[in-house]
């Protein structure tokens, strides 16, 4: 079984945007890849999300930070809406009838229950094969996804690690799928 890698090129992002959009549109599936890349949230996370847990019903708007419990290390997150996350849930919200904030935000068949991990899988996987993408696309490859880029534009790894809520520097490094590519362009960047 290989590591989950994160989506490195930023072509590739914006072709699974175009997919869900106008491939084969799904505003569900658009929104959850938008989130999943610009939240860092595990998936478990982001699948247990509710309507109320973004938005403010009240003064109709979305919350400035997504307040959340992580399943997988029982910490408390307080992750910021960023403006292409909500764009995304915005575009998707306005298209459906009666939302309550009981509802899952990414809902399953049937709309009762939440979208399960294994079709939240089948969705983000299928979108990588028929775009013929070099990265196979697992769940976690949005969170990844996310560190990657945050890296790549100058993030100090501290607040990474932070973010990650990782035990380790060490752990986080691993973690952003830093590969030979990104060491060969340090050098080349460098001329002394």
């Amino acid at each position: 079984m290989s590591t989950t890698q994160p989506i490195r090129k930023t072509e590739d992002i914006e072709a699974l945007k175009h997919y869900f959009l106008h491939d084969k549109p799904n505003l569900r599936n658009y929104a959850l890849l938008c989130l999943g890349i610009n939240s860092a949230l595990r998936i478990g996370d982001l699948l247990s999300l509710t309507w109320a847990d973004i938005y403010d019903f009240t003064n109709g708007r979305f919350l400035k930070h997504i307040p959340i419990i992580e399943k997988k290390t029982k910490k408390q997150a307080h992750t910021a809406l960023n403006q292409n996350a909500a764009k995304a849930l915005a575009l998707y919200k306005n298209s459906l009838p009666d939302v309550k904030g009981s509802d899952a935000l990414f809902p399953g068949q049937g709309r009762k229950s939440a979208l399960s991990r294994s079709q939240a899988f089948r969705i983000l996987n299928a979108a990588g094969q028929a775009l013929h993408l070099e990265t196979e696309i697992s769940c976690h490859t949005l969170r990844k996804t996310f560190g990657y880029h945050a890296w790549k534009m100058g993030v100090q790894p501290a607040i990474l690690m932070n973010i990650f809520n990782h035990s380790s520097f060490q752990v986080t490094k691993r973690y952003l799928g830093i590969d030979q590519d990104d060491m060969d362009q340090v050098f080349f960047h460098i001329n002394l």
